[in-house]
């Protein structure tokens, strides 16, 4: 039996399962991961379609009157150590049964959308568990702005990076400041009216471009819209965006909480698409490099990279967006025991050393001598692929 990805949906329906699984579905497209692997189960098919020991992730949805459903199969759900992610619109306590009271739940609205989506994506490892973005700005016209975004994401859970706030006395803060860009999922830029007359704000649009970095750029009012990097949304504020329409101070302008919400989603929405898209350039650097020196290299549907070393034995290679973590490595491992058909002879992390700073990469280079998972930075592709 081949072995899938179970998206489980219970409780009262009302429309908003079906919009969950039609944007999982698209995710699963823009992520160029193969459906087939990836089931979806409903009420009517738990009995028969469950599986206890496969990758499970699970949406109850709440109900205001209290006549909550399915719960014999959310208890077994528990019982086997699944995740379940409750949905409620106004009240917790009220809309899901006591057995789900330990979970944490997530206030509901269609603007969470993708945000629910991810975090399915999350747990079953084909998104980064860390959500970091980088908020590209000119201190002279959009502190204010800069900083009211930053609490924004920072309270849906982003990892911020924001140079006034994030870098501590004593670092080489340009150093710095590239290496949290190349870990970063997203950048929030403030395309203010004389942005690119900055030589740093220059270099970090093109340091976008070059990484595939996802720009969601916020066009001043009264200011012409750029193309910026090769991934780039733009949204065009207006004089009402902001708060009295005053857009122009930099100590106290601030976006209304409509506009912040929007920017909040879109910033959700632009991540998964922009991991996509550098995991992409990663794979097919990789193969390219390895094409050249003969070598037996498949892409699986999972998203890795396997080499035939022999008959019944293998290599894997696992692409890292960013900087490979501890997180990075034990799923790793844990993907070798999970391929049960080959014997796994050795797993290795690729990953894009550009602009990650030289005492991280010592770090894993001394890690790569004490764990089973090894590190493979792009500037090494041609000569590991050639010499191994």
């Amino acid at each position: 039996m081949t072995s899938k990805y179970q998206l489980i949906v219970l409780g009262s329906y009302n429309g908003t399962e079906t919009d969950i699984i039609e944007l999982f579905k698209k995710k699963l497209d823009e992520l160029k991961l193969q459906s087939q692997f990836y089931q979806i189960v409903n009420r009517e098919k738990f009995d028969q379609e469950y599986r206890s020991s496969q990758p499970t992730f699970t949406i109850y949805l709440g109900n205001k009157s209290g006549e909550f459903k399915d719960l014999n199969m959310v208890k077994r759900i528990l019982n086997d150590g699944n995740i379940i992610l409750p949905l409620f619109t106004d009240n917790f306590s009220s809309e899901i049964p006591n057995i789900l009271e330990n979970q944490n739940g997530l206030k509901y609205n269609f603007n969470e959308l993708d945000k629910i989506v991810n975090l399915i994506l999350e747990s079953f490892g084909k998104l980064r568990n860390t959500r970091k973005v980088f908020v590209s700005y000119r201190r002279d016209e959009s502190s204010s702005v800069a900083i009211q975004l930053y609490e924004a994401l920072e309270k849906n859970n982003f990892d911020v990076f924001l140079d006034t706030h994030s870098i501590k006395q004593g670092e080489p803060f340009q150093d710095e400041l590239w290496h949290r860009m190349t870990d970063c999922d997203v950048i929030v830029l403030l395309n203010t009216k004389s942005f690119l007359n900055s030589k740093w704000c220059k270099e970090e649009i093109a340091e976008a471009s070059v990484k595939q970095i996802g720009v969601l750029q916020l066009v001043w009012p009264n200011h012409s819209l750029e193309r910026m990097a090769e991934m780039s949304i733009p949204i065009k504020l207006k004089p009402k965006d902001f708060s009295n329409s005053n857009f122009s101070d930099k100590n106290i302008s601030k976006l209304v909480q409509s506009k912040v919400s929007q920017i909040v989603q879109q910033t959700e929405s632009l991540r998964a698409r922009n991991l996509a898209a550098r995991q992409d350039r990663l794979i097919t650097n990789f193969i390219n490099t390895a094409k050249k020196y003969g070598k037996n290299m498949s892409i699986q549907p999972q998203r890795f990279i396997t080499e035939n070393i022999s008959t019944n034995k293998k290599r894997i290679f696992i692409p890292s967006v960013g900087i490979p973590q501890s997180i990075d490595y034990n799923q790793s491992s844990e993907l070798k025991s999970e391929i049960n058909r080959f014997e796994v002879d050795e797993v290795y992390l690729i990953y894009d050393n550009v602009r990650i700073r030289e005492k991280w990469i010592k770090h894993l280079e001394y890690l790569n001598k004490w764990l089973d998972v090894k590190t493979i930075k792009t500037q090494e592709f041609e000569s590991w692929l050639k010499n191994n």
